[in-house]
């Protein structure tokens, strides 16, 4: 009889019967099979490894550092950041629950839009240092038969001051951003020089642009402030030798008026982006 051991182990005068080859012992045949296995293998995960990588690089990546993926351009200028203006100490945001009359503290020139990137100024634009526009310098946009009323009218609805800015993009379009600034809201609302009916002195006539209709009154190209009603109209065809553009923005005490007028036609997408930022700016 033979004995085992505590570990387990049969003990040495037991009788040796077959053995099993070891687990390492591979016959030459099988241990082709094994390492061309292996092969494939490693050169599957390769490959895998670098498309994962091309795919992420691709992702993350943008479309124009792609040749052949390169995005057209939808005609939106290039602006700088706009920084909201400082406030005096203890004044309310235009938009605040504190500031029911959505009446806007800071210094008016500062609201103003800065021009875009390329943009030079206007010289032609009749401002003083400050940005300051007189009423009858600002009256000139409209038909010389309309100003003595509409001038009429901002004497009577509580003017207190103009400030604007202009300036030339490179493609020739002239820009000239106005913002009138009233006593109170319910004086922006009698603004005459909004109406459907205005006469502009470069436009023969005006149409509601339907785009922006079609879109939501947001433009195309950002999201506008909900705090202000918005009136855009376009030259429509056939116009003549210029066309021009013209929106208006009221928000709360500020009335913005927006005019673009380029030879051979006036672009719709910086249009609704230069309306959308200055109404960012007051909103």
């Amino acid at each position: 009889m033979t004995e085992q051991t505590t570990t387990g182990v049969m003990s040495p005068d037991e009788p040796e019967g077959p053995q099993e080859p070891a687990r390492g012992d591979v016959a030459p045949k099988d241990r082709r099979k094994l390492f061309a296995g292996l092969r494939w293998t490693a050169a599957v995960l390769v490959f895998a490894v670098a498309g994962a990588g091309t795919a992420y690089g691709i992702v993350r990546q943008q479309r124009t550092d792609l040749p052949g993926l390169s995005t057209r351009s939808d005609g939106r200028w290039a602006y700088p950041a706009q920084a909201l203006p400082a406030l005096p100490a203890g004044a309310p945001l235009p938009g605040g629950a504190d500031n029911k009359g959505a009446v806007h503290y800071a210094d008016l020139g500062t609201l103003l839009l800065t021009p875009p990137t390329g943009a030079r100024s206007d010289a032609g634009f009749k401002a003083d240092k400050d940005g300051i526009v007189s009423s009858d310098a600002f009256l000139e946009e409209y038909r010389a038969e309309d100003r003595t009323k509409l001038k009429e009218s901002l004497d009577w609805d509580g003017l207190r001051r103009i400030a604007g800015r202009a300036w030339i993009t490179p493609d020739g379009t002239r820009t000239r951003i106005y913002l009138l600034r009233f006593h109170s809201s319910s004086f922006t609302d009698a603004f005459q020089g909004c109406r459907p009916d205005v006469r502009l002195s470069g436009a023969a006539t005006l149409a509601l642009d339907a785009q922006w209709d079609k879109l939501g009154g947001e433009g195309n190209t950002n999201t506008a402030s909900s705090g202000s009603d918005f009136e855009v109209y376009e030259e429509p065809k056939p116009f003549g030798e210029e066309q021009t553009r013209f929106g208006c923005l009221q928000a709360g005490d500020v009335q913005a008026v927006i005019i673009q007028s380029r030879k051979g036609g006036a672009a719709m997408v910086p249009f609704h982006q230069t309306v959308v930022l200055q109404s960012r700016l007051l909103g």
